[in-house]
């Protein structure tokens, strides 16, 4: 049995500002349309026969993540971490939990940023890789280099344990420019994919061998846990597990280690210059994400928007990204430098790394129209069926008119039903609930009036989704 273990987490902060930590990079849509995290599930069921996965993600991407996969024939499972701590505990985590699907399982472990568009090739070296894993070996894929790549780390290769197959030497951290060229032109060196193929036993027992106190404490946040329809969330104490890599953790120490360089195309999407090589270009070397653009005398230019048209003239390697509320211009050479953006706005308190001006809620979405000090106006949309938690707000008071659709909404001690063109106030204190009741989307203008409008002055009484501490 193979079961694909998808790994969905990071902010992905060098894709900012589409890409951010309450949206983040899995979620992008690239190249065909669907989001990353769709197309390495449609890929892992490709390459393991249909297996469902299991993905582990953060429980804040729970909702997310189903909502993004609601389509797909073969449903996943999840195993929801309260905090990020690396890819060593959660694959130690997916483990243990593959083991108690079949105790011989292979597990094919594949971060959910990735782009393959060639399935047949990668098919084939997960073949190989599998046949490996069952004659014991931890196997990692590689992927030959194309140029210099400094943003990578490097795998050396030694003797060949198979036809496809070779013996890693030795890991390498991200070399400057000059050592990747002489890396490159040694051509015994690939590129380290973060994708593994090994027997859930025989990762267990490298744990075991080489970071036993990671293994202890993994199997007593296994043993905290509890299966709730398609989802284990685990506890608080996840988050005392060691920060590391599966690299540091097992890889770098282990023996039987054993890479398959890959002949299949291969991003890890790791920034915009990346997102912009998986874009046919025109013939200047220009590309665009299919949106309303004119460009004139450009070269190699990356022009990514939704709503605004966007016009260039005379520009040469550049990135252009605009979203509503932010607007990213750089030097495409610069590309991995995009993460201070990010850095300087946490330093400032500014939402923008965080969240979008559209923001995914369990039960729908919420805009923001426009801010000032003392009031802010959002648009809300409410799936149907769903509901807003029975909740108070100490701070600002509520107004709500009904665009379209059908509500239901809980006012302090009275219950009322609201349509088009029909309003409610919720005073500052006054618990309240709003659900939708029609058969399709309800839409409705919310003006909050405060001295403080920021979405943590939310006291949650009952919750469906599950967010009441």
């Amino acid at each position: 049995m193979l079961i694909p273990i998808i790994l969905s987490g990071g902010a992905g902060t060098r894709l900012w500002p589409v890409s951010r930590e309450a949206y983040p990079k899995p979620f992008m849509r690239i190249g065909d349309g669907k989001s990353l995290l769709t197309q390495t599930h449609e890929r892992a069921l490709a390459v393991s026969g249909n297996t469902a996965p299991l993905i582990v993600t953060n429980r804040d991407y729970y909702f997310l993540s189903r909502d993004e996969l609601a389509e797909q024939s073969v449903k996943p499972s999840y195993l929801l971490e309260p905090g990020g701590r690396n890819t060593a505990p959660a694959i130690a985590l997916a483990a243990l939990w593959a083991m108690e699907q079949d105790k011989d399982a292979c597990m094919l472990v594949l971060p959910a940023d990735h782009l393959i568009k060639d399935t047949p090739s990668f098919y084939t070296a997960v073949r190989h890789a599998e046949n490996l894993a069952n004659d014991g070996f931890l196997v990692l894929f590689g992927i030959k280099p194309n140029a210099p790549e400094t943003g990578f780390g490097y795998i050396e290769m030694g003797d060949k344990v198979s036809v496809e197959a070779q013996v890693v030497k030795r890991f390498v951290e991200k070399p400057d420019s000059v050592t990747a060229g002489k890396y490159l032109a040694q051509g015994n060196y690939v590129w380290n994919s973060g994708m593994f193929c090994f027997k859930a036993s025989a990762i267990l027992d490298a744990f075991e061998a080489y970071n036993p106190k990671l293994l202890e404490g993994a199997r007593q946040v296994w043993n905290s846990t509890k299966a709730d329809g398609d989802k284990r969330e685990l506890p608080a104490s996840f988050t005392s597990l060691e920060n590391i890599s599966i690299d540091y953790a097992v890889m770098e120490k282990a023996k039987n280690i054993a890479v398959i360089p890959g002949d299949f195309d291969w991003s890890d999407i790791g920034a915009w210059k990346a997102v912009a090589e998986a874009i046919p270009a025109d013939a200047n070397g220009n590309t665009n994400n299919n949106c309303q653009t004119i460009v004139i005398d450009s070269r190699n230019t990356h022009i990514e928007t939704k709503e605004r048209l966007v016009a260039v003239i005379g520009l040469d390697n550049i990135l252009i990204v605009d979203t509503p509320d932010a607007l990213l211009v750089a030097d495409k050479s610069r590309s991995q430098d995009v993460r201070e953006v990010v850095s300087r706005l946490k330093e400032a308190g500014h939402d923008a790394h965080k969240i979008h001006r559209t923001v995914a809620r369990p039960w729908g979405t919420y805009t923001v129209l426009q801010e000032a000090p003392g009031f802010k106006i959002k648009r809300i949309a409410v799936k149907p069926g769903a509901s807003l938690s029975l909740q108070m707000h100490h701070h600002r008071s509520e107004h709500w008119v009904v665009v379209s659709g059908k509500a239901e909404v809980v006012n302090g001690e009275q219950t009322i039903k609201l349509e088009a063109n029909q309003s409610t106030y919720i005073p500052a204190g006054n618990k309240h609930r709003l659900t939708n009741v029609g058969e399709t989307e309800l839409a409705l203008i919310e003006v909050q009036c405060g001295s403080y409008l920021g979405e943590d002055d939310i006291v949650r009484f009952e919750d469906i989704y599950g967010r009441v501490k």
